[in-house]
């Protein structure tokens, strides 16, 4: 009994994928970049609760995440790896269960509390950010995952768009050309990285009736939109850098852009059978948290 009373709490944390939890801040940071070049004041409180708005949002779809995959079944019949496949935790504690629902649900309120102080804070223009924030944390695991295009665009637009763009909103009180721009880079990353980990468990996934790119397009044609995706991440650097809005500096983000061209390679050689070779994931990770994170040191630089 003390084992399960002491193991619980474990579990409940370990939902939350602690390990993912560097993309808020990364990509809260090229917001503040931009931000700071359109000349807003440097506000340490904001950016904190913008900062804890932005990990609380992602572990809110984490545990709610969990939980979901938990409750139809697909965490038994996932090929788990570092990176997908989701965390284990509640096949191996499964009365943890409600404790994770409600975990999901309070850092859900949390983030709408947080939500309506920006919106008293800084009017009305915030809402449409916050209103989609919210619908892809409650609608991500069941309606999203079962649109091929929803199913694909959905993590890009919350980490990249509302998370850089809104960032920018609420330090500069508008968002310019630069900020729309930056948020595209995370916006294909993170696409990107959600994408090639859902090729291990194509299987699992359409018998837990998922119906995302993979299986309604197939890997050769998955492959070929991360490919895309990898390439107008780059489209975005270069083009930023030639029209001015990104400084000469920001070629260095390409350093960071290289490690999708392993992960490239990985989803075409390997496809279904990726999960066996966890360093193309790992490739795929390193590019989505280091491109922006370099871009946002160029503009602050």
């Amino acid at each position: 009994m003390n084992s399960i009373v002491l193991s619980r709490p474990l579990a409940v944390v370990k939902t939350m994928r602690g390990n993912f939890l560097l993309l808020p801040p990364v990509c809260i940071a090229l917001g503040l970049a931009t931000s700071l070049q359109a000349g807003a004041p440097m506000d340490w409180l904001l950016l904190g609760l913008i900062m804890l708005g932005g990990v609380l949002a992602h572990v809110s779809v984490n545990m709610l995440n969990e939980y979901q995959d938990f409750t139809s079944g697909l965490d038994f019949n996932t090929r788990r790896t570092p990176f997908s496949g989701g965390t284990g935790a509640l096949p191996a504690q499964p009365t943890a269960a409600r404790w994770v629902l409600a975990g999901g649900i309070v850092t859900l309120l949390l983030v709408i509390a947080i939500g309506l102080f920006f919106m008293v804070r800084s009017g009305w223009s915030i809402l449409p950010f916050g209103l989609l924030g919210a619908a892809l944390i409650v609608l991500y695991t069941g309606p999203i995952n079962r649109n091929p295009l929803l199913c694909l665009i959905a993590p890009g637009l919350g980490f990249g768009v509302l998370m850089v763009a809104g960032t920018h909103l609420l330090l500069a009180g508008s968002v310019d050309s630069r900020a729309w721009l930056a948020s595209l880079l995370p916006f294909f990353l993170v696409n990107n990285l959600l994408l090639l980990n859902q090729f291990p468990d194509i299987d699992a996934d359409r018998q837990a009736g998922r119906y995302h790119a993979l299986i309604a397009w197939g890997v050769k044609r998955s492959a070929q939109i991360f490919t895309g995706f990898w390439l107008a991440a780059i489209a975005v650097v270069v083009g930023g850098i030639l029209a001015g809005l990104f400084p000469a500096a920001s070629w260095l983000t390409l350093i960071g852009l290289a490690p999708g061209a392993v992960a490239v390679r990985g989803a075409f050689v390997q496809g279904a059978a990726l999960g066996e070779h966890p360093p193309y994931l790992a490739a795929n990770v390193i590019c989505t948290l280091l491109s922006p994170l370099i871009l946002a040191l160029t503009l602050l630089l």
